[in-house]
């Protein structure tokens, strides 16, 4: 396939040399005239293992060659790669001038190419980026979107120091765009991976890596926050999070990943801040295991928001619990809610089939009387609880929940004798049914 790749620093280098070596003819495209004489020589433009003697190969066997002309390597190649930098600007966002900058020049050179051309952007850019590219080759072509080209983001996942082993062992290859022809060709240079692909919608693919690298950086600043509490208590921090890293269940693992309400319980928050309690009394500073309650507190006063902004003043709790499965109450995150909702002169109704009042004894009865002297009062039916309430919040994951909100959400049709509550807000802290026809009555907590 012919292939003009923009751009010949890091990633674009590598895309060249890797490209090349699955077979494609790539043309190396950059207004640095240094970086394609170096390229033309056979000379790679950056210091990366592996990639000196791919380009110095493939630039000898002919499928390697540079410019700096734009119209050249548009319309000698099917798919054009933009591999160009996006650093950070002033104000911390992406500085997207120099990408758009040479979608421009390719737009003007697609003015004089009659077949269809698969523009690929590898650059990390912020949401919206797929979308104005199209728009900027559409106002400068007067070509149509889809028809004539196709942009496809394909966002790059290379560690310097491994960028060519991590060119050919990806985790995954993400394909994003509202054009089936440019993808399939864009799906085509791959052949040669053996890895997943995955499609998905662009504001999706342009979001991942800034999630990505955030999650990375968080990794590393909470290895050290215990790796310093570790030092400070003579424990072997290395050892510690080895056997952190041993559990794939939970720890590394894609548990508690799903977007949604705050954390409770009596775990997480007992041994969150015994955490912080032995850091603070070894005087070590630790900003990141800090600001976790501050962030899971902020979780709570969003949801208290979202109900206020209904303007209405029944409110049905599904679930009390801190989770699905229990009848614990200790550290439940809805309490909190409840009593500041109560405080507001809100009228809340609670349905929990996992609870029985009467039963509660123990730490669960004293924290449930701490925290809600008149609980009992509030607790109703789940017939009830439908019934009498204008709002109805989504709690925990039970079996008689999800079968309700299913039909609900995802159908036109209600099943039972309930038939009116189309005209209830939902406010769902679970996503509690996977597939779900949002309108103005459904709100999410995360989504």
């Amino acid at each position: 396939m012919e292939i003009s790749v923009f751009g010949l620093g890091y990633v674009g280098c590598v895309s060249v040399g890797c490209l090349a070596q699955g077979g494609h003819h790539i043309i190396g495209v950059d207004i640095d005239e240094n970086k394609v004489d170096l390229i033309n020589q056979g000379h790679s433009t950056i210091v990366e293992k592996d990639i000196d003697s791919l380009i110095e190969q493939y630039n000898k066997s002919g499928n390697i060659e540079a410019t700096c002309d734009t119209n050249y390597a548009v319309l000698n190649s099917d798919i054009s790669i933009v591999c160009v930098g996006t650093p950070s600007s002033k104000e911390g966002c992406l500085d997207l001038s120099y990408l758009y900058r040479v979608v421009e020049q390719i737009a003007l050179a697609l003015k004089e190419k009659d077949s269809f051309h698969s523009i690929v952007i590898r650059s990390t850019v912020q949401p919206g980026t797929c979308a104005e590219t199209e728009s900027i080759i559409e106002r400068i072509t007067g070509k149509i979107r889809d028809i004539n080209f196709g942009v496809v983001l394909n966002p790059e996942f290379l560690r310097e120091g491994l960028a060519v082993q991590d060119y050919y062992n990806p985790a995954f290859i993400l394909l994003a765009s509202t054009s089936s022809i440019a993808l399939d060709n864009v799906e085509k240079i791959y052949t040669n991976i053996n890895a997943p692909i995955y499609k998905t919608e662009p504001n999706v693919a342009e979001i991942i890596k800034y999630v990505n690298n955030s999650f990375h950086a968080l990794k590393i600043t909470f290895a050290n926050e215990v790796g310093n509490i570790c030092k400070a208590l003579n424990i072997d921090s290395h050892k510690v999070m080895d056997l952190f890293c041993k559990d794939t269940k939970l720890n590394i693992s894609s548990a508690y990943f799903k977007p949604g309400f705050a954390y409770g319980g009596s775990c997480l928050p007992k041994d969150l801040n015994a955490l912080i309690q032995l850091a603070e009394s070894n005087n070590i500073n630790t900003p990141i295991l800090n600001n976790i309650e501050k962030s899971n507190e902020a979780q709570k006063e969003i949801v208290i928001q979202q109900i206020m902004k209904t303007g209405k003043k029944k409110v049905g709790i599904l679930g009390l619990s801190f989770k699905a499965g229990t009848d614990d109450l200790r550290g439940s995150p809805i309490i909190d809610v409840i009593i500041k909702l109560i405080d507001q002169d809100y009228e809340i109704k609670i349905h929990d089939s996992n609870l029985n009042l009467e039963k509660l004894i123990g730490s669960n009865k004293n924290y449930l009387n701490t925290k809600i002297p008149n609980i009992s009062s509030l607790f109703s039916s789940l017939n009830n609880v439908l019934d009498s309430s204008e709002i109805l919040v989504v709690v925990n994951e039970e079996q008689e929940y999800k079968d309700l909100f299913s039909c609900i959400l995802k159908s036109n049709e209600i099943s039972g004798e309930i038939t009116n509550l189309r005209t209830k807000t939902i406010i769902d802290l679970v996503r509690i049914a996977e597939e779900i026809n949002i309108d103005k009555e459904y709100q999410g907590i995360c989504w």
